[in-house]
């Protein structure tokens, strides 16, 4: 994951670091100015030649506006071109200007490394807006914790259930499923097998029944028999998309869950964008997981999702098994894309 993203970065990073170079090599060079000339006349990019040359004869550098305006412009585009939604482009290539413009440091701490800190605290920044301790709150949380899944079907929503269900399972916590999911043909079997495998308790209805009226027994049976975790699936498609608000409405009415998650694929780029806004405005999500991590070289739904709707990235599918889901780790994906090499 983040694969193209890691190149695209680094690219903008060669390129601030080669304008800097050409700015030095210009300076270095003997004048061309008339004997006369005053030394600090501002130049082309609105700096005094005298304190520029006093700047690199101290081993500093002062990145200007005018440095940055190619080389941004490009980075924007290449965001978007990593399914990186148009406004959080532009949220994130501005909050790297600010950053950098009007900085002066040694040389040591200009140049890549510069850009490179820059990168990391803008999308640190994105990424990590709501970022809260899924386990500590599991812990801290009244029994039964109940946790209802949203997103459209598809995208691998129960069988991200199925594999957090083992997650809390490893912990030492109790589960028990819920099958919200009531008017899609199938539903109550494939959760039925995870169910089995995992060796849990399911709570389902009829096909065609009150999704609602699943999860209240579900968050019921719990209680009665002292289960920790209830995990509660959701119809992903209806007739229209009212009609599934509407329901996702009255299953937070009803049940008063104390997470909702938003489950969507990392590869869908920026639809996975459009519909976490959507599902948010109906049920108030508390958290993201993406699936199919493993499969997305951009990256961009992860960075999109997170500054558009406020909530963070919990964790990552990246694989079929009961174990492929890991936490997302903000400090980490920066780490990864600091780490790339500009191109030769």
């Amino acid at each position: 994951m983040f694969d193209g993203l890691k190149s695209k970065l680094g690219s903008f990073r060669e390129d601030v670091v080669e304008d800097e170079e050409s700015d030095d090599q210009e300076l270095s060079e003997p004048s061309a100015e008339p004997q006369g000339a005053p030394r600090d006349d501002a130049d082309e990019r609105g700096q005094g030649l005298g304190s520029r040359a006093r700047r690199l004869a101290t081993g500093k550098k002062l990145i200007t506006d005018a440095d940055l305006d190619d080389a941004l412009e490009q980075l924007e585009f290449a965001l978007l071109q990593g399914d990186v939604e148009m406004s959080v482009a532009s949220e994130l290539t501005e909050r790297i200007r600010e950053r950098l413009v009007g900085q002066e440091r040694a040389r040591v701490k200009s140049g890549s490394i510069l850009v490179e800190e820059a990168i990391g605290e803008a999308l640190r920044e994105v990424t990590a807006v709501g970022l809260f301790d899924f386990d500590e709150r599991i812990a801290s949380a009244n029994r039964p914790v109940t946790i209802v899944f949203t997103g459209v079907n598809g995208v691998g929503k129960t069988t991200t259930i199925a594999k957090l269900a083992h997650r809390l399972q490893e912990q030492g916590y109790t589960v028990v499923l819920a099958n919200g999911d009531t008017y899609r043909a199938g539903a109550n079997e494939q959760i039925a097998e995870h169910a089995a495998r995992l060796d849990t308790k399911l709570i389902q209805h009829e096909q065609g029944g009150d999704p609602a009226a699943v999860l209240y027994d579900a968050v019921e049976y719990a209680a009665a028999n002292q289960v920790d975790v209830v995990l509660g699936d959701t119809a992903g498609r209806l007739h229209t998309a009212d009609d599934l608000m509407a329901q996702l409405g009255k299953i937070t009415r009803v049940v008063d869950p104390d997470m909702t998650l938003f489950v969507d694929e990392a590869i869908a780029g920026q639809d996975a964008t459009r519909r976490a806004k959507q599902f948010d405005e109906a049920a108030s999500i508390d958290g993201v997981v993406l699936t199919k991590a493993d499969a997305d070289s951009e990256g961009g739904a992860a960075i999109s999702i997170a500054q558009v709707t406020g909530t963070p990235i919990l964790f990552l599918g990246v694989g079929q098994e009961y174990p492929d889901l890991v936490p997302f780790d903000p400090d980490r994906l920066v780490a990864g894309l600091e780490s790339v090499e500009t191109r030769s």
